[in-house]
């Protein structure tokens, strides 16, 4: 037998139980933001399930930008230093 059968399907004594202690543990100020981060939270997994990223529309504009072009004079000159054997 599986625990599954023993216990049998939850019904809406049990949710409705599971929310009474719920409340009574985080209590009614902390429950907006925890239903908040699991809202999003569950929003963010969706996304990266189906393929929606928000990254893909900034991605051109990051691309944009490292392709441009800094004038040498403008550039600073580091000293690159090396570790390990130094004859």
């Amino acid at each position: 037998m599986s625990v599954i059968s023993l216990i049998g399907p939850i019904g809406p004594l049990e949710i409705g139980i599971i929310l009474l202690i719920v409340l009574v543990i985080f209590g009614p100020k902390r429950l907006p933001e925890l239903g908040k981060s699991l809202g999003g939270g569950m929003r963010n997994f969706k996304d990266s399930v189906t393929g929606k990223d928000d990254d893909e529309d900034e991605s051109p504009q990051i691309e944009a930008a490292s392709t441009t072009a800094v004038p040498t004079e403008q550039r600073e000159a580091t000293p690159v230093e090396r570790s390990g054997d130094q004859s």
